[in-house]
């Protein structure tokens, strides 16, 4: 009897659950492990019984699958053919015979099998095994025991001695629950938590799979390590099917073994049970109250057997969420269409939304209806007011799907909108979905344009395997000045992204502004000027604040292209590089609720990344560590590229929480940026990741990262240091390796162009570092009157932060002058976090924790 197949690597975040387990059996000596199937139990189990072998303690295990449970004996059986044949020594005559009996070793008497013999034979067994040394008995699957096993472990476990420990492993679905009964009473009961979204990603990088789709494979898998493979796997299958890599926003499939896992964590729910949780799968936002209008008058009763499965998570508010996003999908997918659309029908009825009552009535039909057709058009564009972009894509290619075959002119007109809407959200598959629709139809070259504009806005970050796209699409527009515009600045964000070409995506830019001008769109044309103005910024031009200026007075009360890509975004990310942090703050407060009513989830992003940046500069750390998280998880949610967000959260947590923490991120950022081929947000994540290892002593580790920064930056052409501040890093990294020389070749060559574009505070960075650098040199009285006029600039210019830091080195280089070093008493006004957290002595850090699903719409800025 083996343990069933197909377990998931679990030592990926269960590190602290197997030491749980251990310290509950050294305590109580017995320990049940509970959790849904695929959740883990079995690699913790054989965690768990290593560590005893380990110890040379004796491991009896024993695995019962689920045909075992109806075999008499088998479990029982089973166990007593792996003791050890010595075990069996000191058993009496009839006890030996019953175990012999049992195991199939002899002939049934006549008078029949003595039941006690066989009882005391097992107490026997283990009394002597636990005499040589400690015995550990795991009892892996325990809810496929058959009855009579369960009945000879339960009495022979009462008898044994202490020396006898009991791990009993069991699944919450399916067969009979028999833990506790074989554990006894006050035995701990531990659960096995699902994994974080940071936890998945690692699970995914183990198997080989992209870790940009953990955010979406978490959401679907409710942190189940074994359906989250099987997801990753079949999403991973449709890719190569259609001969292009994985996207974070595609559709998960949950078929083949997917579907086998959701269906086996579904497996133990009753009929009735199952039809409420088919009314559910198929609401947008079930409650019990809509379940019970819905024709399920128990739907509470039947939602709490769900919830003991670990199927739901029923709210007080009455609200239902599934515990993973495949359950409904398998639901509603194993579901006939007849018990689909009664399903929808009653939710039609039942719904309080105009829009949901709508949405079900088409989906409980599959004839198409002019008149259905266009009140589904009509509720796509509420959703369109309401920032609800994704569900106004989905309705749109309802009602294209309802219209008649005689209203072609409709149907395409409907299709171009859902792929638009989709591109928005940042939806790859439904924009995809469209767009296919689009070009299978006779439709006009504006339109198919539009339609493949749309794919390309989806696509967040991952521009780079999209040429023949752009190629199309240029070919397509050409005679229409505007369509040529608005592919233009696309390609211009690609240059700029996927390609790491500040160049040619201003040449880009310019290109488009011109034919912007041509056709008359001042949007476009502002668009196009504010791409230049970023990539002046990068290149070093001077001139990058006209053209700024010039782009925000042209008119643009509505961003069709994105809240990101506008020049008002792109003056707060200059006040941010100008050490303006009020300004920054008081510019994107502002638009936090304007994007908010877009609907568009990057762009949302793009001002929580901001904010987040400039709380961390301005030492607000629990402000910036809120926002950070705010932005994790609307990139999982919303489904995002996951690197900028991976990179935002290194930041937060190697500022005001943990440095391991820090360094997770930071790596995850780095995979996912290299997958989508993002040059902007590798070398950020690699930046967070080198100041992680700078201030944890690891110089040379610290050196080799920043190195790869300075080589991206060198190949992007970067010229201006504020963008992105790696330089003063690198330097002391350097000087902590023993290389001030080359530290101090850098920070005189980033400090020329510094000084020249009047950027006060990477001065005063480098010349922290420098003050660093003189130290090391012997010059430790000129090193400390540097650092302690940096700390003054710092305070004027507001960076508590940095002034932190800057006290810091100044401590250091007073210590090794052997004075005693008063800087931190001399602060003042003090950064509300750590400048580096678990670094000052005395002081420990915040330790905020960041949570481990629409992909990016369209480009994020370069800086």
């Amino acid at each position: 009897m083996v343990a069933a197949t197909g377990n998931a690597d679990t030592s990926v975040g269960h590190g602290e659950l197997i030491k749980a387990v251990d310290h509950a059996l050294t305590t109580h000596g017995r320990a049940l492990l509970t959790g849904p199937a695929g959740a883990g139990k079995t690699e913790v189990v054989r965690a768990v019984a290593a560590a005893a072998e380990a110890r040379r303690e004796s491991v009896l295990r024993l695995a019962p699958e689920a045909a075992d449970q109806w075999i008499p004996e088998a479990s029982a059986a089973a166990l007593l053919a792996s003791v050890p044949a010595a075990a069996l020594d000191q058993l009496s005559g009839p006890q030996r015979t019953a175990i012999a009996l049992l195991r199939r070793e002899a002939d049934a008497p006549r008078a029949g099998r003595d039941h006690i013999a066989l009882r005391l034979a097992v107490v026997e067994v283990l009394r002597t095994l636990a005499a040589r040394q400690p015995v550990l008995l795991v009892l892996d699957n325990a809810q496929w025991l058959d009855a009579e096993s369960t009945d000879l472990l339960r009495f022979a476990l009462r008898l044994t001695p202490p020396r006898v420990r009991v791990l009993v492993a069991e699944c919450v679905q399916g067969g009979a629950p028999v833990g506790e009964a074989l554990c006894g009473p006050g035995a701990p009961a531990i659960r096995v938590p699902p994994l974080g979204a940071d936890e998945v990603a690692e699970l995914l990088v183990r198997h080989c799979l992209p870790a940009r789709l953990a955010g979406r494979i978490h959401q679907a898998s409710g942190g189940n390590p074994r359906l989250a493979l099987a997801l990753g796997h079949s999403l991973a299958e449709a890719a190569e099917a259609r001969d292009s890599s994985a996207h974070h926003a595609d559709p998960l499939p949950v078929s083949g073994q997917a579907r086998e896992v959701a269906r086996r964590l579904l497996a133990g729910v009753p009929a009735q049970a199952r039809r409420t949780l088919l009314l559910a799968a198929l609401a947008s936002r079930p409650t019990t109250s809509l379940l019970r209008r819905a024709g399920r008058p128990d739907a509470e009763a039947e939602l709490a057997e769900a919830e003991r499965a670990a199927l739901v998570r029923v709210g007080e508010d009455g609200t239902v969420e599934f515990t993973a996003g495949a359950l409904p999908t398998a639901l509603a997918a194993d579901a006939g269409w007849p018990e689909r659309a009664a399903g929808h029908a009653a939710l039609a009825a039942a719904v309080d939304d105009p829009v949901q009552a709508v949405r079900h009535r088409a989906l409980a039909v599959d004839t198409p209806d002019q008149w259905l057709a266009a009140e589904i058009t009509e509720a796509a564009a509420v959703c369109r007011r309401r920032g609800q972009r994704v569900l106004a894509a989905e309705l749109g290619l309802l009602a294209a799907e309802r219209t008649p075959s005689w209203l072609a002119g409709e149907e395409l007109a409907r299709l171009v909108t859902a792929a638009e809407d989709a591109g928005w959200a940042g939806r790859a598959d439904l924009a995809r979905r469209a767009t296919r629709a689009v070009l299978a139809r006779d439709a006009s070259s504006a339109d198919r344009v539009r339609a493949r504009l749309a794919v390309i806005d989806a696509a967040g970050q991952a521009l780079g395997a999209l040429d023949e796209t752009f190629a199309y699409a240029m070919d397509e527009a050409a005679g229409d000045p505007s369509l040529q515009a608005a592919v233009q600045l696309r390609i211009a964000w690609k240059h700029n992204l996927s390609d790491g070409d500040p160049v040619r995506s201003r040449d880009a830019a310019a290109e488009a502004g011109r034919l912007a001008a041509l056709g008359g769109d001042q949007t476009a044309e502002a668009m196009a000027l504010t791409v230049r103005a970023r990539m002046g910024r990068i290149l070093g031009d001077t001139d990058a604040e006209e053209i700024l200026a010039e782009a925000l007075a042209l008119p643009a009360p509505e961003v069709p292209l994105g809240m990101r890509n506008a020049p008002q975004y792109l003056a707060v990310r200059h006040a941010l590089f100008d050490d303006r942090l009020a300004d920054a703050r008081r510019q994107l407060m502002v638009l936090l609720p304007a994007v908010q009513r877009t609907g568009s989830a990057e762009d949302v992003f793009e001002v929580l990344r901001s904010l987040t940046e400039v709380e961390l500069r301005s030492g607000r750390c629990e402000a910036a560590s809120a926002h950070a998280r705010r932005a994790l998880e609307l990139t999982i949610e919303a489904g995002l590229s996951p690197g900028p967000a991976w990179y935002v959260a290194a930041m937060a947590e190697a500022t005001g929480g943990s440095f391991a923490r820090a360094a997770g991120y930071a790596r995850r950022g780095i995979q996912a940026s290299q997958e989508e081929q993002d040059q902007v947000f590798l070398s950020r994540s690699l930046h967070a990741l080198g100041l992680v290892e700078l201030a944890t002593g690891e110089a040379a580790k610290a050196v080799a990262t920043l190195r790869r920064v300075a080589a991206l930056e060198a190949a992007q052409q970067v010229v201006d240091p504020s963008v992105l501040r790696w330089h003063g890093e690198l330097a002391e990294a350097l000087i902590a390796a023993d290389a001030p020389g080359e530290a101090a070749e850098l920070l005189d060559r980033v400090g020329t162009v510094a000084v020249r574009l009047g950027r006060t505070g990477v001065v005063a960075a480098l010349d922290r570092a420098r003050g660093l650098c003189l130290s090391a040199q012997g010059e430790a009285d000129a090193a400390v009157h540097l650092l302690e006029a940096t700390a003054q600039r710092f305070d004027a210019l507001q960076l508590p932060l940095e002034r932190g830091r800057t006290l810091l080195a100044l401590a250091r280089v007073e210590r090794r002058r052997r004075r005693r070093a008063p800087p931190a008493r001399r602060c003042g006004r003090r950064p509300r976090c750590s400048p580096w957290p678990g670094r000052l002595p005395g002081r420990s850090s915040p330790g905020n924790r960041l949570p481990a699903r629409e992909a990016a719409r369209r480009r994020r800025p370069r800086c």
